[in-house]
Order: C-alpha cells, then structure tokens, then sequence
C-alpha cells in the first residue's frame, strides 16, 4: 500500500483512503490493483523475458483497458528494472531530474517498489509517494515530479501513454527542490 511522506514536515500518510484522499487533493490519481492476480513465479521476478512482459500485461489486462478507457490512454507497455539492467545508473540519472511532461506520467506496480517525487500545492511543497506492488498512480501533465527506484532498486510496471511515441520529458528547474 502507497506511504506519502510530506518532505518540509516529514509528516507521514498511511493507509488506502488517507492516500487517495491526500493525492486527490494534488490532483493525482490514485487506485490499487491486486497484484495476487500475478502467477506466483512472477509476483518477485524483476528479469522478463517478453512472454512474461506479456503474460503480465495479459494477467491485467482488464484492469489497463478500464483505466484506459476513463483517461484516454492509448497505448501501454511493461518496464521492468533492477541490478540486472544494463546502465541503470546512467538510466536512473535520467529519470532523477525533476521535470513535467504534455501528459499524464502513469505507473501501475506489479511487483517490487518505486517512489515519486511530487511538487504539491505551495501549503504542501514537495512530497514523496513510496509505492508497491498494486499500486497505480498517475501524475497529471505539467505537474512537476520525478520517478525513481526504492532501496531494493527493483521494480516491475505497467505505463500507460496517451501519444503511442510515449511522454516526452520537459526540464523543470525549482530552486526550492531538494533531493533528500
């Protein structure tokens, strides 16, 4: 289940309703998935092969239709990262850098944890949503955020695009931001 920690206060949010409503409140999406709906051998593996990658996307399928469906998303697909990832450091450096981008930036966890970085309202400032398997978040477009791997640094998602080339990032620059 999603955890937010507010970063100027490190007040901490928990629990499904206190989450959505917290992030309905910044505008962003919020829902959660039963990732117990994944075949046991796929519920911890972070290297896939691209029958696994689909047979992930097939297990939810309903799920990524429905949520396509209410937000006009047009195309999706799986990214799955972890120390077996060539140049994952040189890849998170790119993900690591507040920015915004022309449309929503969606992620749906299947399996391991990951974190967004999200400027709220000037009240809240910046705060981070720890995610976990289930858990599905959509940051609105313009919105200024970055997404970037927990401690474990694995994780399995589904992404969803409204432009079938995918999001395009946009450099957001806020002197106010700071990493920890």
């Amino acid at each position: 289940m999603a955890e937010i920690r507010i970063r100027n206060t490190d007040e901490r949010i928990r629990g499904e309703e206190n989450v959505r409503a917290f992030l309905e409140n910044q505008e962003v999406l919020y829902e959660h998935w039963n990732p117990g709906k994944l075949p046991a051998e796929l519920q911890e593996k972070f290297t896939l092969t691209d029958e696994e990658k689909a047979q992930i996307l097939s297990t939810f399928d309903t799920e990524i239709r429905d949520l396509a469906g209410r937000r006009g998303y047009q195309t999706w697909d799986l990214i799955a990262l972890s120390e077996a990832t060539p140049n994952l450091d040189e890849l998170l450096k790119k993900f690591e850098q507040v920015h915004t981008h022309t449309e929503d930036e969606v992620r749906a966890i299947t399996a391991g944890r990951g974190i967004f970085i999200i400027k709220g309202t000037d009240d809240v400032g910046y705060f981070d949503v720890e995610l976990e398997a289930g858990d599905v978040i959509s940051v609105p477009e313009h919105k200024p955020h970055f997404f970037t791997l927990m401690d474990n640094r694995q994780i399995v998602a589904v992404r969803l695009f409204i432009e079938t080339e995918g999001w395009i990032a946009h450099p957001y620059e806020d002197a106010s931001f700071q990493k920890a």
